[in-house]
């Protein structure tokens, strides 16, 4: 199945849909509380599974919904992205074949493993970000990512049950990657494109600082390591490698 978490995305959801259409029978979109057109837009989609929030609950409940949903109705994979057309649908069959394969649990897009033709330039602040979190992860955690937040991914239903995930927020992948390890599952990454077709789109709030977003992300970090009896570094310590964002 694949799961779209949207929260007003009226301007690109038919787009998306209508494509990923084209790679998948089983869809299932997570409104998170979306206040624009898109309650209406999915209205009138036909065979789209749904979930709606009343209230916008963070990114990360929406993929936990999803995964829990994935395993009410006994699908062995999910496959997430986007709905900001920053996902290149056309590359699903790709996250399908490495599932088949049957030697992982996380088949994790990366926007960074390799250059793709059409490959787009990322916001100096998010890829910084992105770089300082991914080293981070793969330090303490004897990961090898190169791109810890992108949401382009196929996740093994079974093993996913086997994770305690509880952030609501944008700080949600931070929470996965600790709870990956701890359940010793197997993670292999799937080279996608790196596409920004809009620089300015924001977090919202405090996260639209670049400073205070990655304060944000090494502090759920350091929280979920915590959860799991692993030593909790300072975030200061992490910040202070950092330089200015």
């Amino acid at each position: 199945m694949i799961a779209i978490p949207v929260y007003n995305e009226s301007s690109h959801l038919l787009r998306v849909v209508e494509t990923v259409r084209h790679h998948a029978d089983d869809i299932l979109i997570i409104d998170d509380g979306s206040t624009d057109a898109t309650p209406g837009l999915l209205e009138g989609l036909p065979g789209i599974r749904r979930i709606r929030h009343a209230i916008n609950l963070g990114y990360g409940r929406s993929l936990i919904d999803a995964f829990a949903y994935a395993a009410a109705h006994r699908f062995d994979w999910l496959i997430t992205l986007d709905c900001d057309e920053q996902h290149e649908p056309s590359f699903i069959p790709r996250f399908i074949e490495e599932a088949a394969r049957g030697d992982a649990d996380v088949i994790s897009g990366s926007r960074y493993l390799s250059e793709l033709p059409g490959n787009t330039a990322a916001p100096s602040d998010r890829r910084r970000i992105n770089g300082v979190i991914t080293e981070v992860l793969n330090s303490v955690l004897g990961l090898r990512l190169t791109d810890s937040f992108c949401g382009f991914k196929a996740h093994r239903i079974s093993a996913m049950q086997r994770l305690h995930l509880t952030v609501n927020g944008y700080a949600f992948p931070l929470q996965f990657w600790v709870q990956v390890v701890r359940a010793g599952l197997t993670v292999r990454e799937l080279a996608v494109p790196l596409i920004y077709n809009d620089p300015n789109r924001h977090f919202g709030g405090l996260l639209d600082s670049p400073t205070l977003r990655l304060k944000h992300y090494l502090d759920v970090l350091s929280d979920s390591l915590a959860e799991i009896g692993r030593p909790r570094p300072s975030t200061c310590e992490w910040l202070a490698g950092c330089g200015d964002l």
